[in-house]
């Protein structure tokens, strides 16, 4: 009976996989239509809560086709498909952009806007960092210096993304200040630099920090979780585990959201801590069609296991850590959609410490889904460059514990670092590192170093790069 029970179930998912398929003649005005509604019918998350998705709404590929056609355009139809709170689906009109990038360009120097106190229009910035390779640096400006004008003209609410987000000139002159927290006073200096974009560093800042007999190691992390700046970081744990580094502080708050594929932060899981190959990192769970189909044909795809290695010739470094202290990124220290996919997939292997707030709980992930008769790129119809980007699962880890509600920190930040009292990174005096050496010492949470002026911070040029969600890469089904 439970052997009948199995087939019937295979046979009922062969016959959705081959109802989807496009062997029936499909009119040229309806092809990307009918690939929207054909992928998200296969692998959209919340399939089964969409009506117009249901397998059961047409009886025919011509009552198909007679609805397609009621919509002016693909992204009109695709987007009645969708629940009306998911904003992370995307349908993309030309795949052709969406190569992942090898470098990130920044830059070369960070900063934060807040309205000048006392005033409606003014506007202050603050230097968070600069690039260690940049005109800024060499010039002079650093963490903690302000700023008020752009080229002799005061910064207002009004121009200070022409004159500064997206002025394309080759130099910009800065109006440096002094701010006490109340008060803007010209200090009579001037920093011209260049306008440039630099390939950015993957760490800015590694440290070895012994305390009480541990020997803290501390990595500022400045980019994306993309494959191009694993090695970076793999070096990095070789060297802290040569030092017999035992816990770790990973601060991503200058981290930038995208770049999150799967694979990339079982990598960096696999550096963190040492488990064998065999040991479940993240585990997938698709809609009822799709994850019955996978069950059944494709089970080892549903999960990831912790990598040895980086790629064919480097071995992934790992660290046999008992703590790792992670500083959230995003606005207000609440996280990406990456950060908290790796916290839930470590959880289960070591003490996961959250230094931030209260995260927003993305644990849905997306593929990149191509017209073609298995989704793939490979076969994918030439006629068109639109691809799919839809919520395909939600993500659990080894105790199959998801994270739909967010994470509450271990130590909480305040909303923004104190502009004036940003201190010097990577040094332990700095403030939120300085808090966090207290809690691993004594496990006191030190004063909150919070934004007491209530400073009305209205753009920061690190967070303006949007979160795309993780993305995983999946062998799917060839429907023929």
């Amino acid at each position: 009976m439970k052997n009948n029970i199995y087939l019937l179930c295979f046979l009922a998912t062969i016959f959705f996989f081959k109802n989807c398929t496009k062997v029936s003649e499909i009119p040229d005005d309806t092809v990307v239509s009918d690939f929207v509604w054909k992928g998200l019918n296969a692998y959209y998350l919340y399939q089964d809560q969409i009506e117009d998705l249901s397998d059961r709404r047409f009886n025919s590929d011509q009552q198909l086709n007679n609805y397609l056609k009621t919509f002016t355009s693909p992204s009109n139809l695709f987007n009645n498909l969708l629940l009306s709170n998911d904003l992370k689906s995307r349908l993309i009109d030309d795949y052709t952009t969406l190569e992942e990038p090898n470098i990130r360009s920044e830059k070369g120097f960070q900063y934060k806007v807040i309205i000048e106190p006392g005033t409606t229009d003014n506007v202050l910035c603050s230097v968070l960092y600069h690039l260690p390779n940049s005109d800024a640096r060499i010039k002079g400006l650093n963490r903690g210096d302000f700023f008020n004008a752009v080229d002799g003209t005061q910064l207002t609410l009004a121009n200070f993304e022409s004159l500064l987000v997206n002025n394309s000139s080759n130099q910009l002159t800065l109006t440096m200040v002094n701010f006490d927290g109340t008060t803007v006073t010209p200090n009579g200096n001037f920093i011209t630099v260049d306008n440039e974009i630099l390939s950015s560093p993957p760490i800015l800042k590694e440290e070895l920090i012994p305390q009480n007999g541990d020997n803290i190691g501390y990595i500022l992390y400045n980019n994306d979780f993309s494959k191009t700046y694993l090695n970076d970081l793999n070096n990095v744990i070789l060297r802290f585990k040569n030092q017999s580094v035992t816990k770790l502080i990973l601060d991503l708050r200058y981290n930038i959201s995208g770049g999150g594929f799967t694979s990339n932060i079982a990598k960096l899981g696999a550096m963190l801590t040492e488990q064998s190959a065999d040991a479940v990192f993240i585990k997938e769970q698709w809609n009822t069609k799709a994850q019955t189909w996978f069950e059944l044909n494709q089970p080892d795809s549903l999960s990831t296991k912790f990598p040895k290695n980086l790629n064919s010739s480097t071995p992934i470094n790992s660290l046999n850590l008992t703590d790792v202290y992670i500083i959230l990124n995003g606005e207000s220290f609440s996280g990406s959609s990456a950060t908290e996919l790796l916290i839930n997939s470590l959880t289960p292997y070591l003490n996961v410490h959250i230094v931030g707030n209260q995260t927003i709980g993305n644990n849905t992930g997306a593929i990149t889904l191509y017209n073609s008769v298995d989704y793939n790129f490979a076969l994918r119809n030439n006629t068109h460059t639109f691809a799919l980007q839809p919520i395909v699962l939600t993500f659990l880890n080894k105790n199959d514990q998801d994270y739909e509600s967010g994470f509450s920190p271990s130590l909480n930040l305040c909303n923004n670092e104190d502009i004036l009292d940003l201190g010097v990174l990577g040094n332990s005096s700095e403030p939120i590192l300085n808090r966090i050496l207290d809690y691993i010492s004594n496990g006191s949470l030190g004063n909150a170093n919070c934004n007491s002026d209530n400073y009305d911070h209205i753009f920061n040029s690190i967070s303006k790069e949007p979160d795309l969600g993780v993305f995983i890469e999946q062998i799917l089904p060839n429907t023929l």
